[in-house]
């Protein structure tokens, strides 16, 4: 008879080895044959790409603004030529007044909280709004309903290439910090100004009108068209503004024309405004004391712009694909000089608009530009606001970084208010091979990992994200994810979601010619989370639905465990089994008697069938060593199990 307490130890060890042996893994679960919730239609294709009846609608502007530094108020008048291409007749439309995200009762506010009760900013005025769908205009119907204006239309706009104008006139006070604002300097304020116009919301086939309310953190969907605006700013303000200045002559001074005009074909940075000018005006004289520029840009979602008496200003050209050609171009105060600091950013600024178009889509407008000022890290098209106290690494990561969103999400046009992972991670992706290739290096690795530590291994830095208690999915309603969380998930994990991608469970060419063809198929367009599934399955020729699933959707994890090697028999067997629900390759590698090595690249297919699977090959030697993706590629959460050694 066995001892009461031998008994209850054998008992404890049976159910230990029970529970250390159960597995979280469901290969029908990761493998679920109906993964897509829609097929191909005539808007969307099956492949991923734009359907042959794909439509969007279309927004043109004129916009005349005047801005006072002393008071810090805009005032203008916005003109919106409205084209609807939809198959629907629409008796409403909905724009969208962002800065009433700063009134002290808004949604954000009740949220996070706001700045208005510092500044006193109380977002958008509007004086009146005006509607012409014939020869007159009339006053609209319309209501503010948070951060969007909702217009009633009496006579609806026809379905497939009716048009109407929208005419408002407003005004607002420029809060003092958040995505636009000001700044003292040595040499005066310098001022950033965005979303600074009311802007049209998307209709598209996916939801109708997309209205949700701006609360801080989900940030833009835009349709696209061209913007001509212009802005009266007092004499000795230097205006750097999206797209292309188009009265150069009436605004810069001689000098600044001669440099501006000689940096256009220069593959050296052009000082154009430098230290010592700041003691002259930096424009023209102006009627009244006011000078207007006037800036158009084709084919936007939006323009911004900045101005200051205290910008420094250089330039350089970009060299890009096809012979083409855009300016880069950097404005930043004094304090930001420097060849560790603003010195070089019209040189990174370059280099990054050549890497970005040779690799993925040529930058299409005239001039890019970097803005040293109050804003830690801001994209519009054509324009980037970035720490004027930045310098170099943190410098080089903020242009490449910020400029990178002229490919995500400008110019494929993603609704980063619903879908932030579409923009900052497939950006994020894009910036880490600009760093590797950048001067050979100088600024490589790029680092997201001060979010988790792992000694810069993104596979051990993603740990601590992913097992946290609470953790969320990617694919989170941007608003939805805990402040703390967002960069994390929608700028680390997406990225390193598409590095997995393109360097171990895909070939760099199949990832490359997928990712490129996703991008020009929906370069000016607005792209789906299912429609880059598709494409990505349709042009690497791999189902990948297990990925998409795992990573983004769902928050999966990872933990492979060598459980057994057999050395019996001629057959060398080594049994591997799946622990966690996220199934990946298996990287392998077996060390034989006498230290010869093989490595193995099994397909993520092996797991197809259930949780363990058992590797076998006649290596003619004992196996004295088997481990698991040994240079720490893959997210595996335990790597204690992954080693196995006679």
């Amino acid at each position: 008879m066995k001892k009461p307490y031998l008994l209850l130890a054998l008992l404890c060890f049976n159910i230990l080895a029970f529970a250390q042996d159960k597995s979280l893994y469901d290969y029908h679960e990761a493998f679920s044959p109906s993964f897509y919730t829609t097929g191909g239609n005539l808007f969307r294709s099956a492949d991923g790409r734009p359907g042959p009846e794909y439509w969007q609608n279309s927004a043109n502007y004129n916009i005349n603004a005047k801005f006072n530094p002393s008071t810090q108020r805009l005032s203008g008048i916005v003109t919106i030529d409205y084209t609807n291409e939809s198959p629907n007749r629409l008796d409403q439309l909905w724009l969208q007044l962002v800065h009433n995200g700063n009134k002290k009762d808004s949604r954000g506010a009740a949220m996070q909280g706001s700045y208005a009760e510092e500044d006193g900013s109380n977002g958008f005025t509007i004086k009146k709004v005006e509607i012409q769908q014939g020869n007159s205009w009339e006053e609209a119907d319309f209501r503010i309903i948070g951060t969007c204006m909702h217009i009633r239309l009496k006579d609806a706009t026809e379905a497939e290439g009716g048009k109407i104008k929208i005419r408002i006139d407003y005004d607002f006070l420029l809060a003092e910090r958040g995505r636009s604002g000001y700044m003292d300097s040595e040499n005066g304020e310098i001022f950033e100004v965005a979303y600074w116009y009311p802007r049209m919301c998307v209709y598209d086939d996916l939801r109708g009108w997309n209205t949700l309310p701006f609360l801080g953190s989900g940030e833009f969907y835009l349709d696209y068209g061209d913007i001509d605006y212009t802005v009266l700013l007092p004499e000795g303000y230097l205006m750097a503004g999206s797209g292309e200045l188009m009265n150069p002559e009436e605004t810069l001074t001689t000098s600044e024309l001669k440099q501006y005009e000689k940096a256009k074909t220069s593959d050296e940075t052009v000082m154009i405004r430098s230290k010592k000018d700041l003691k002259k005006s930096a424009t023209q004289k102006g009627k009244d004391g006011w000078v207007s520029w006037h800036y158009t840009m084709k084919n936007t979602r939006d323009v911004a712009w900045a101005a200051s008496k205290a910008f420094m200003w250089d330039a350089v050209s970009a060299n890009l694909p096809d012979g083409k050609s855009t300016l880069a171009m950097s404005y930043y105060p004094v304090e930001s000089a420097g060849d560790k600091a603003w010195g070089r950013a019209s040189e990174f600024l370059k280099r990054s608009l050549e890497i970005f178009s040779e690799k993925w889509f040529v930058y299409p407008y005239p001039a890019a530009i970097n803005v040293g000022g109050p804003v830690g890290g801001m994209e519009y098209p054509g324009i980037t606001f970035d720490s004027y106290k930045a310098a170099e690494y943190t410098l080089f990561l903020l242009v490449s970084h910020e400029i990178g969103h002229n490919w995500f999400p400008m110019i494929v046009g993603t609704n980063e208010r619903r879908d932030a992972w579409m923009d900052e991670g497939f950006n994020t992706f894009i910036d880490i091979y600009a760093h590797e290739e950048y001067n050979n290096g100088e600024f490589s690795p790029k680092r997201d990992g001060e979010y988790a530590p792992g000694g810069g291994n993104p596979a051990n830095e993603i740990i601590p994200i992913i097992t946290k208690e609470g953790a969320q999915p990617v694919m989170s309603k941007a608003d939805a994810l805990r402040r703390e969380d967002v960069h994390p998930l929608e700028y680390f994990k997406s990225a390193y979601g598409l590095v997995l991608l393109r360097e171990v469970i895909l070939t760099h060419d199949q990832f490359d010619y997928a990712f490129q063809k996703y991008t020009h198929e929906w370069a000016y367009k607005h792209p789906s989370p299912e429609d880059f599934f598709k494409i990505m399955n349709s042009y690497t020729g791999e189902e990948l639905n297990w990925f998409w699933k795992g990573w983004f959707i769902e928050n999966w994890k990872l933990d492979q465990e060598i459980i057994k090697v057999d050395n019996e028999k001629d057959q060398k067997e080594i049994t591997i089994k799946n622990n966690e629900k996220m199934p990946m390759p298996v990287l392998l590698k077996v060390t034989l008697e006498g230290g010869e090595e093989k490595n193995y690249h099994l397909p993520v297919e092996v797991w197809m069938q259930g949780n363990t699977y058992t590797f076998k090959d006649k290596f003619g030697k004992n196996i004295i060593k088997a481990e698991l993706d040994p240079e720490k590629q893959l997210p595996d959460i335990n790597r204690d199990n992954n080693i196995w050694s006679k």
